[in-house]
């Protein structure tokens, strides 16, 4: 593949997936259908925490983020694994079908779970809508904006007097004087050439 930067081009969002127990950052999110209970498709990486979480159960809901969301919801959400970490602790939320959704979010979709498709890297959740609602009219946070302004929104603090490299992609930090030749980033899977120092 010449340059698969190109994928940022396609318009898509930015949300936040929870379910019980966990949630992440994801923005390949459709509606694949219209109607009483229209049909939303969420795409997973498989080695993300929350698409095991997903597996097991049966609901889930997306917060669709605003331009002007706190951006340490984007960073807990998605720069922490649920296996370390609660990520609801320090972001308010409000259960919506036994599901939490985020109250720093233009409004939510909870969903039932009706099928779900394997591919190589993610699966593709596919849910009903079974309750949603809009709490702001602000205009929606796409992921070309998030890749534009992503120095701004994830502004790193790093430990003084160490090098660290930086994922350009998902704001993971390094530490140490040289990246290893055949570095990827634990977060985002990303090879090494994507890490700036600094």
């Amino acid at each position: 593949m010449k340059n698969k930067k190109i994928t940022r081009k396609i318009t898509q969002g930015m949300y936040v997936l929870t379910t019980k127990e966990g949630g992440c950052i994801v923005d390949a999110v459709s509606q694949v259908s219209t109607g009483e209970e229209p049909l939303i498709a969420v795409a997973v990486m498989k080695s993300n925490y929350t698409n095991e979480l997903l597996k097991k159960n049966n609901k889930f809901a997306i917060s669709i983020l605003s331009k002007e969301v706190n951006s340490e919801i984007i960073k807990t959400f998605g720069f922490n694994t649920g296996r370390k970490i609660n990520k609801f602790e320090n972001v308010e939320t409000t259960k919506v079908e036994n599901i939490d959704v985020i109250n720093d979010s233009l409004g939510y979709m909870v969903c039932e779970k009706v099928d779900s498709i394997e591919n190589d890297t993610h699966t593709l959740f596919i849910g009903k809508v079974i309750e949603a609602d809009v709490f702001e009219e602000k205009e929606p946070m796409s992921y070309a904006y998030y890749q534009e302004h992503k120095e701004e929104l994830l502004k790193v603090t790093t430990e003084k007097g160490k090098t660290a490299w930086i994922c350009s992609v998902c704001g993971y930090i390094y530490y140490g004087e040289e990246l290893p030749e055949d570095f990827q980033c634990p977060i985002c899977k990303v090879g090494k050439e994507y890490f700036k120092k600094q």
